[in-house]
């Protein structure tokens, strides 16, 4: 199995972060927020949901490379 690409994880999780965040702000019924509190809100959820997608990703390969012991294999 080849292993996730962390970075492009990250990518789509900061979309996926984007997306929630913009239909939470701009939901018709959430309330009037100002410019910066809506900011901080595209960012905070594009950020965490960046990294936690990378996370995921980094420690999934790490996990495969334990089940399928290809570190043995790489050293050689």
């Amino acid at each position: 199995m080849r292993p996730w690409n962390t970075m492009r994880a990250m990518a789509y999780g900061g979309a996926i972060g984007l997306g929630a965040a913009a239909v939470k702000s701009f939901a018709p019924w959430s309330d009037v927020a100002s410019g910066a509190a809506i900011a901080k809100e595209l960012i905070g959820a594009t950020l965490a949901f960046a990294l936690l997608c990378g996370l995921a990703a980094a420690l999934r390969n790490v996990v495969q490379r334990r089940i399928t012991g290809s570190e043995l294999h790489h050293e050689q």
